[in-house]
């Protein structure tokens, strides 16, 4: 029996089909080892959203090779599809998949080693080429590829992978060109599998997608209309949303959803920017106003609805009353959470031949900035609970001060644990939260 590893980098979507990678294999007789230990194959999906995204996948391709020179090193993914030429000339690569090919990956296997052992009986040179399956992902011809998922790594919680591709073309970015043109699931493909996962025990499920907001554009459909039919599955009991656009948040999709007892109420809006002329160079569709409209509608029909969402600084052409402008906005707003981003220089991008870039010493204290700010609000957000009672789904135990604890998330997604000595994976509780335990876990006590 063959033994495989997998590492994923990147996006929950790359983590969906890295797991679809997996199971393929499996189902076709390998040994699935850890990443660290010695394989036959190990497959990496890689990551191409930044330039250290590239570097790491780099990385970890040699890192791969090094641990056994005689494995097979295939390199899938975004960095595949965007650096095509650079992987296909790598001494460390065996296979080369990119986006939308991912389903092929046992055939390839297959033919690698057919290949591998006509000329070991032949006693010939190998082939010092690749074999490949990489297509024009931009040719705007491609359907979405069927990945499907009979269980998870996790146990409680399962990622959904409902769409792929991207029309948005912002400057600083070059997933379009990676990923393609948006591509949508089929619904009732996506009702199968979390119907499967479902039977399999699993409560808690998470549509992601390249540009979930687009879901159905090119089917005629809608990702509200996607929501409402999984909301119907038996045995999920919560549903949480990936990244969306602030303008899907209208009147009727926030007042539609706040109807639907099994939607989390955490949503990730991606802003990037709270400076319109910023948002203008960034080539983002909307604008500050309407970001805010958004998130007013979501806590217009729900309690406390935690809000998350990503920001770049030092974007080409940011000054210090533009950047105050952001940090006022976000401020103004006041997130659950905020990730960070330096803002890096991506070739091929409109953004990287912008004028006045920014210097790093700058953008740094811009995000030093940034991210104290984002703890002062999320220790706020998770504090309003103190004292309050939570449905929490367990997820797992952890020791933590010679005490045994099993830790989950209320639907905001926030952090809680209780001390128990029983097993609680996989169950929804109440408790009464009392207060922090540790950095930005809270105590909890079951009712």
């Amino acid at each position: 029996m063959k033994k495989a590893a997998l590492h994923n980098l990147g996006c929950k979507v790359n983590a969906y089909e890295t797991e679809a990678m997996q199971q393929m294999l499996e189902n076709a007789g390998y040994e699935i080892v850890d990443f660290s230990d010695a394989a036959d194959v190990y497959v990496i999906n890689t990551c191409s959203v930044t330039n250290m995204a590239d570097r790491k996948s780099r990385q970890m391709l040699h890192r791969a090779k090094a641990k056994n020179p005689d494995a097979v090193v295939v390199a899938a993914g975004c960095y595949v599809q965007t650096k095509e030429e650079e992987v296909r000339v790598d001494d460390a690569v065996d296979i080369i998949i990119g986006n939308n090919k991912k389903g092929e990956l046992v055939g390839l296997l297959e033919q690698y080693f057919a290949e591998k052992s006509k000329t070991d009986a032949q006693k010939e040179a190998p082939s010092c080429g690749n074999i490949e399956a990489v297509i024009d992902i931009n040719d705007g011809n491609q359907e979405f590829e069927e990945l499907f998922l009979s269980q998870t790594a996790e146990h409680t919680r399962a990622f959904i992978k409902v769409q792929d591709g991207c029309n948005q073309f912002c400057s600083y970015c070059v997933i379009p060109y990676a990923r393609g043109r948006v591509r949508s699931r089929s619904l009732e493909s996506v009702v199968k599998e979390v119907q499967g996962l479902a039977a399999k025990g699993f409560k808690e499920v998470v549509l992601t997608g390249i540009h979930l907001s687009s879901y159905g554009i090119d089917t005629n459909d809608s990702l509200l209309h996607l929501i409402q039919k999984v909301h119907e599955i038996p045995g999920i009991e919560r549903i949480r949303l990936g990244s969306l656009e602030p303008r899907l948040v209208t009147e009727e999709f926030a007042a539609e959803i706040a109807k639907l007892p099994k939607i989390c109420p955490h949503f990730h809006l991606s802003l990037q920017s709270g400076c319109d002329e910023t948002l203008k160079r960034m080539n983002r569709k909307y604008t500050s106003k309407e970001y805010e409209e958004g998130c007013r509608l979501l806590r217009k029909y729900f309690e406390h609805p935690a809000i998350t969402t990503d920001v770049i600084v030092g974007f080409p052409g940011e000054t210090e009353s533009e950047f105050e402008a952001t940090r006022a906005f976000l401020e103004h707003i006041h997130f659950y959470e905020m990730h960070i981003f330096k803002y890096s220089k991506r070739a091929g991008t409109r953004a990287a031949v912008m004028e006045n870039q920014v210097p790093e010493e700058i953008k740094t204290t811009r995000s030093a900035n940034l991210i104290e700010l984002g703890e002062h609000m999320s220790k706020e957000f998770r504090e309003a609970y103190v004292g309050g009672i939570q449905e929490v789904l367990f997820e797992e135990e952890v020791q933590m001060e010679h005490k045994t604890y099993f830790v989950g998330y209320n639907k905001e997604y926030v952090k809680i644990a209780v001390e128990s000595d029983t097993d609680l994976s996989n169950r929804i509780l109440s408790c009464e939260v009392l207060g922090c335990l540790k950095d930005e876990i809270y105590l909890g006590k079951l009712c």
